[in-house]
């Protein structure tokens, strides 16, 4: 798939068709998130790849907009270390720079997959650190259910003139 044909057709999938992704699949896309560019080099990412069924249906409880999750073959939990950051407050940034390449590489494997946020809800934030046992200087920022597609998508042009400004304001 060349690259901006997989930007302008990945899409957020919540419904998922079962099956499982073997771990090589998910090294893969983990590796195109520690691909991404990061202030200072810093890569602040870590990762939590959630597999079991029943820690995939207390999800939905934690989160209001994961509903999807416990039909999902995996969740990936993106977190950022803010224990060694060299310019603080950016891991934030990094990460998400990670979580977009994910989705792209998701895409390209003919996954499905949809960022559902995290932080800066302090609640969620708490929720997700207690259920994946992370110490306090590990953010949960976002989790990632993965599976195999069971919607049809569309190509979508979002470009909006009206969004845009040339030289200045």
């Amino acid at each position: 798939m060349e690259t901006l044909q997989a930007i302008h057709t990945r899409r957020s999938i919540r419904r998922y068709a079962g099956g499982s992704i073997d771990r090589e699949t998910i090294i893969d896309v983990l590796k195109a998130g520690m691909a991404a560019p990061s202030a200072g080099n810093q890569q602040p990412w870590r990762f939590i790849i959630i597999e079991d069924k029943d820690t995939l249906g207390r999800i939905p409880a934690l989160h209001p907009y994961a509903g999807m999750v416990p039909s999902a073959s995996c969740a990936i939990m993106v977190c950022g270390d803010t224990s060694s950051e060299k310019y603080p407050g950016n891991w934030m940034l990094d990460c998400s720079a990670a979580i977009q390449n994910m989705l792209l590489a998701l895409h390209d494997k003919g996954l499905g997959a949809v960022w559902c946020g995290l932080w800066p809800d302090a609640g969620r934030v708490e929720r997700f650190r207690l259920l994946a046992g992370a110490p306090e200087h590990i953010v949960p920022l976002a989790l990632i259910p993965v599976g195999i597609p069971d919607q049809k998508t569309g190509v979508q042009d979002r470009y909006d003139e009206n969004k845009v400004h040339w030289e200045r304001w």
